[in-house]
């Protein structure tokens, strides 16, 4: 999903260049990538135009800094939404439970859930000392 966003946004970044300030106008078609691109990674329809919304208003007649084009500028307000978003703060695993504790992991074919998996088990196993077992079998 941020693979597909980020094509997108450096497309239409590369057409913001040389305005001083963004606008309803050339935020327009960056935001509309922004909307494809999280419809495209299954993001449900109401959190999309909330966000798009959200980013918008925070966007709109948002003065650029000198260093920056208004491309870039949208990126950071995309960026600070989608952090908002997913969550400030990191959130530690509740593994207070009647082991066995299961975790179960979910998406779309080719974003990365053998390899989180992985990482996962590392990381109770060491920084933990949980016992982990894995099962890639797919379960269905």
């Amino acid at each position: 999903m941020f693979e597909n966003l980020s094509d997108r946004l450096t497309r239409v970044v590369k057409t913001m260049k040389g305005e001083a300030r963004l606008t309803e106008s050339n935020t327009q078609d960056m935001l509309r990538e922004v909307r494809l691109a999280l419809l495209e990674a299954d993001v449900a329809l109401p959190v999309v135009r909330e966000f798009v919304n959200s980013v918008k208003e925070r966007a709109m007649g948002e003065d650029v800094i000198n260093s920056l084009t208004p491309g870039q500028a949208l990126v950071g307000i995309v960026h600070k939404e989608l952090s908002k978003l997913m969550g400030d703060a990191a959130v530690d695993l509740n593994l207070a439970t009647q082991p066995p504790a299961v975790i179960l992991m979910a998406g779309l074919q080719g974003s990365g859930k053998t390899t989180t998996t992985g990482k996962l088990a590392k990381y109770l196993k060491e920084q933990k000392k949980k016992k982990v077992l894995t099962d890639g079998s797919g379960g269905g």
